[in-house]
C-alpha cells in the first residue's frame, strides 16, 4: 500500500494542506505560478506552510555537491523555453504528464490519469506533445526533459517500453501509436535540451511528490 502523502499549496486557487493529490490539483491547475509539494507527514506539510516555497523544492537535490567548475561548465538553464514532466504512482501505476513554461511555470497542457503507464512512457508523451505544441504554435523555444531514456526515445522515433499492453492501459498504447506516428511523419526544428535537475533543482513542470 503507498504510503500517505500531504500536499502544501504555497500559490494557487486555494492554499494550504491537503491530504489528497486530486484536491491539490485542482487548486493548482491553471493557475499561473503555482508553487506546492508533497510531504510524508502531516506535520512537516504545516511546517512547511508557514514557511516559504524556496525553502522546500529543490532542496532535496544535490545541487551543493557541484564543484564550481561543474556548475561553471553546467550553465544556467535557458528560461524562454517549455519544460515537460512526468509522474507515476507506481511502476506500472496511473500516469500523467504536462508542460509548463520553464520561466512563469504557466501550465500549457497537462493529460491524464492513464491506468499501468510507467514514467519513461509519460517522459515520452510529455516530450512528444511538447514538440507538437511548439510546431503548431509555430515557436523556436528549446524544450527541456530531465529524462534522458525519453530523449533517446524520440530521437529514434520509438517508444522502447517494456510494458505489456493490457485492456487497462490500452488507451495510453493508443496514444504511444500516435506519438510515433506523429514523429515519423513529423519534422522540427526545436532543440530537445537535458534538465540539469543537479545543478538547478527540479524542472519547473515537476508535479511536486517527491
Amino acid at each position: 500500500m503507498a504510503k500517505k502523502k500531504y500536499y502544501v499549496v504555497w500559490n494557487g486557487h486555494k492554499t494550504g494542506v491537503f491530504t489528497s493529490w486530486n484536491v491539490c490539483k485542482k487548486h493548482i491547475t491553471d493557475f499561473k505560478g503555482a508553487q506546492y509539494k508533497s510531504f510524508a507527514s502531516k506535520e512537516a506539510a504545516e511546517k512547511a506552510f508557514k514557511g516559504k516555497y524556496e525553502d522546500y523544492v529543490g532542496k532535496d537535490t544535490k545541487k551543493i555537491s557541484l564543484s564550481p567548475a561543474e556548475l561553471k561548465r553546467i550553465g544556467k538553464p535557458i528560461m524562454n523555453s517549455i519544460s515537460v514532466d512526468a509522474a507515476c504512482s507506481g511502476n506500472p501505476g496511473k500516469m500523467e504528464y504536462r508542460g509548463v513554461d520553464t520561466q512563469t511555470k504557466k501550465q500549457y497542457f497537462i493529460q491524464g490519469p492513464f491506468e499501468k503507464g510507467t514514467n519513461n512512457i509519460g517522459e515520452f508523451l510529455a516530450l512528444v506533445h511538447g514538440l507538437g505544441f511548439l510546431k503548431q504554435k509555430k515557436s523556436n523555444l528549446p524544450i527541456y526533459s530531465d529524462s534522458k531514456i525519453a530523449m533517446s526515445w524520440v530521437k529514434n522515433g520509438q517508444c522502447r517500453t517494456n510494458l505489456q499492453i493490457t485492456p487497462e492501459n490500452k488507451k495510453l498504447f493508443d496514444l504511444i501509436k500516435r506519438a510515433e506516428k506523429w514523429l515519423k511523419e513529423n519534422t522540427y526544428t526545436t532543440k530537445i535540451l537535458k534538465w540539469e535537475t543537479k545543478a538547478w533543482g527540479e524542472i519547473p513542470a515537476d508535479f511536486g511528490r517527491k
